[in-house]
């Protein structure tokens, strides 16, 4: 019996089987790490992202075989992100499971690459007690869609009677509700530094702080139009957080309700939040922190040299002296790189504890990346709700 051509192609490709699996990222004993992505009809691929480490983009090269690749480095310990440029759009890597979440309609999703160091480093697991991360569900008024805030509860809290304070940790601009997990690994560093005594047991709720719908709740719904729309709309993120939030949280977690057990703070845009509303509600907030934002420019030094004529600070520079009665601390640090939020950052820092206002300011290598806002989050955690 004749076969008809197409079931002998047909044959031909079930027998060779799919093509081999790609390996990417790889990260080699050198801390060099090759990347790698199969794209055999693509005409230019480029490696783009934080891993490049100021550098817009490298070029890859294609293989026989369709495969695309590129090694970079050596790289220090970190985790760094990145993304595949193909003729101009921009990929995570679809071998790579590890992906940094994103808003909707704002940055494409990015992949994340682990370098390890010698020796387990303060972001890294340990044989220590673990907390754990609740997803919270809710329907929020203000902005009528549903929304998950995400809580870290210490070690041992579902067997304990015991109150702790709260942090509401705020992540970035084009971030979601678990950007502090999945990008800043909040709950790991804070398991560390309670076993190590470094930190007191704390409870810490990140919210959603973009006006729009959680993912995987149901059908993607847009926040009805409002004045000040967009997606860092501070108005409709502060009513939400002031009256439903934190009330939801102190209703259904063991949490102190007092400004002295409860702090602000955040990276980015959410430091604008943080800055925005912990200022403005002293009677709520008595540890306010700002990573890389709520001072200076993103980027443009310039138009940050006269910070202390800004509000709000200019504002608590004139009048320190409620500040100094209810403010136990106000964090605020940026990376190294930071142009525009470092130098003004440290004068306002300075200006501020002249005039008698607890402040403490830290700063690491880098720009306006995670790899800065986790060492502020490991520096600023052993301050908060100490006598």
């Amino acid at each position: 019996m004749r076969m008809a051509a197409p079931y002998l192609i047909a044959v031909t490709l079930a027998a060779q089987g799919p093509p081999a699996a790609v390996r990417s990222p790889e990260v080699h004993p050198d801390r060099t790490v090759t990347f790698r992505l199969r794209a055999p009809q693509a005409a230019l691929v480029e490696l783009t992202g934080e891993v490049l480490r100021g550098k817009r983009s490298e070029p890859m090269t294609k293989g026989s075989d369709g495969v695309w690749s590129v090694t970079i480095g050596p790289l220090p310990p970190e985790i760094w992100i990145y993304n595949f440029r193909v003729q101009g759009v921009e990929l995570p890597d679809p071998s790579n499971i590890n992906l940094m979440p994103r808003a909707a309609g704002t940055a494409a999703v990015s992949s994340l690459v682990e370098v390890p160091g010698d020796r387990p480093l303060f972001y890294d697991t340990r044989p220590v007690p673990h907390g754990e991360v609740r997803m919270v569900l809710y329907e929020s008024k203000t902005m009528d869609v549903d929304r998950y805030f995400w809580v870290y509860t210490p070690p041992g809290y579902d067997k304990s009677n015991a109150k702790y304070p709260v942090y509401y940790l705020l992540h970035g601009n084009g971030e979601t509700q678990n950007g502090w997990v999945m990008n800043g690994r909040a709950n790991i560093i804070l398991d560390n530094l309670i076993a190590d005594g470094k930190a007191q047991p704390m409870i810490v709720v990140m919210p959603h702080g973009h006006p729009v719908q959680s993912a995987s709740v149901g059908p993607y719904q847009e926040v009805p139009p409002v004045a000040e729309q967009g997606l860092r709309n501070y108005k409709l993120f502060t009513k939400d957080l002031l009256e439903q939030i934190i009330p939801t949280v102190e209703k259904n977690y063991r949490v102190y309700a007092d400004a002295d057990h409860r702090a602000i703070g955040g990276l980015s845009m959410g430091a604008m939040q943080s800055i925005a509303i912990g200022l403005a509600h002293p009677e709520m907030f008595h540890y306010v922190l700002a990573y890389s934002g709520g001072f200076g420019s993103l980027g443009v030094e310039s138009a940050s040299a006269d910070v202390e004529t800004q509000t709000p600070w200019k504002e608590l520079l004139t009048n320190p002296a409620e500040a100094k009665k209810s403010l136990r601390l106000l964090f605020l640090g940026c990376g190294q790189d930071e142009a525009g939020m470092l130098a003004p950052g440290k004068k306002l820092a300075g200006l501020l504890k002249d005039k008698g206002i607890r402040v403490e300011w830290a700063d690491h290598p880098g720009d306006h990346v995670f790899s800065v806002w986790r060492n502020l989050l490991n520096d600023s955690l052993p301050m908060l709700f100490r006598e």
